[in-house]
């Protein structure tokens, strides 16, 4: 269970982030204040700033809940309600998810990835969106989720990569089509600009063509039966 003090530090330091990005944003992206017909944007503060949304979004993935809705019902309303005096209902809270996306992930990119030791671990998992039967009718993903196989079988949807160092950091990651081999190049350009050393994949990944091509840059394939 993640402590009220660690949840006020990674806090400061979103919302740092976040004011500077703000303030970044201010300066150099001029976007209109009406629509098309003349009628003007609200732009009226919620309940909720987006920095606490990006903290509660964050802590949940340092505590042992397997279900966000259990999370954010019991622990962020309850435990933590001091901390989030304003907390929405559950079924707002994921309306606001979407609107923080995109700075999450700048986010994560600038301050919560690793860095390359020389000793690297590459794996990928199955992101499935629906249950097999119903993918012919799922519109979310429609045009993006694939079919594809992974270890526990066929599925639709998608192929999260990881690379971690011996540390247990993520360096970085690729996402993809569940239809996209572990050794495609597309995948592997991804990696190999913060590669070198050492990198140690299971028997998935053994190909002649990827080994001569991470040999070339430099980087020795370890490939685990």
């Amino acid at each position: 269970m993640i402590t009220k003090d660690k949840v006020t530090e990674i806090f400061c330091i979103i919302d740092e982030f976040d004011k500077n990005l703000n303030g970044e944003l201010k300066k150099n992206l001029h976007l209109p204040n009406q629509n098309g017909n003349g009628k003007r944007y609200r732009n009226r503060k919620g309940r909720l700033s987006e920095s606490e949304v990006m903290t509660i979004l964050i802590c949940y993935h340092f505590g042992t809940y397997r279900n966000f809705k259990e999370y954010y019902q019991n622990c962020i309303r309850g435990c933590f309600h001091k901390e989030f005096p304003h907390a929405v209902s559950y079924n707002r809270f994921v309306e606001l998810m979407p609107c923080v996306f995109c700075k999450m992930m700048l986010f994560i990119r600038l301050y919560a990835f690793g860095k390359c030791t020389g000793i690297t671990f590459v794996d990928s998992t199955m992101i499935p969106v629906c249950h097999n039967v119903r993918r012919y009718f799922n519109k979310v993903f429609s045009g993006l989720a694939k079919n594809g196989t992974g270890t526990m079988g066929w599925f639709h949807g998608f192929k999260l990569y990881l690379l971690c160092n011996d540390s247990g950091e993520v360096i970085t990651f690729c996402l993809t089509g569940a239809n996209v081999d572990d050794r495609d190049s597309r995948v592997w350009n991804v990696f190999t600009k913060v590669l070198y050393g050492k990198v140690f994949a299971d028997r998935g990944y053994i190909k002649q063509e990827l080994f001569e091509s991470l040999f070339g840059q430099g980087i020795l394939g370890s490939f685990m039966a």
